[in-house]
């Protein structure tokens, strides 16, 4: 609130010196050929005036921060105080639309992963689904009991025929087996001498 204030009148500031440096460079191209003294008062009438809004700058910041307030009468004390609470009003608005536009972001990502979401879990059931035809397909071309079929398929593991429950294949490493050679066994081999 005091910042957009203080920054409102930086502004003012910047405005007047743009204005001052308008005038000099118009005043030069007027006087080209005029006298140097003339061009001193300029700028020192121009220094005066610019000191004088500096020094009405800092006393109005000082103000809207709360400082030296003792030589202001009560009409002057609501006219800051009106400018503070404009201020503050700018400043909650902008607070405000920032906190809107995150909230919106939020649920536009939000409903980016609820999307998602909903199209994993389609895989998940499209998967679902050809495991359940496939193992159909396995169990429907056995002819047999139903033990021999979840010997040869599961390894001696009971599965249930519920179609919901996925199958989970896994490859694992074959284990080493060391071949030893029988004590009757030709051996093969070559010798040099």
């Amino acid at each position: 609130m005091i910042f957009s204030s203080t920054a409102k009148l930086y502004e003012f500031a910047s405005t007047s010196m743009k204005s001052v440096i308008e005038r000099y460079n118009k005043m030069k191209e007027e006087n080209q050929l005029g006298s140097s003294t003339s061009e001193v008062k300029f700028w020192q009438r121009e220094a005066a005036m610019l000191r004088q809004q500096l020094q009405n700058l800092q006393e109005s910041h000082r103000q809207m921060m709360g400082e030296e307030l003792s030589g202001l009468n009560v009409k002057e004390l609501q006219s800051l105080e009106n400018q503070l609470e404009i201020s503050l009003r700018g400043v909650r608005m902008k607070k405000d639309q920032i906190l809107m536009d995150e909230i919106e972001e939020l649920s536009r990502k939000g409903n980016l992963g609820h999307q998602e979401n909903v199209e994993l879990y389609k895989k998940v059931n499209l998967t679902r689904q050809e495991n359940t035809e496939l193992k159909q397909k396995v169990y429907g071309t056995r002819d047999g009991n139903r033990n021999n079929r979840n010997s040869v398929l599961t390894n001696g593991l009971d599965i249930e025929e519920d179609l919901q429950v996925p199958v989970n294949l896994q490859l694992s490493q074959p284990q080493q087996q060391s071949y030893e050679t029988p004590s009757g066994a030709t051996k093969l081999g070559l010798q040099l001498n």
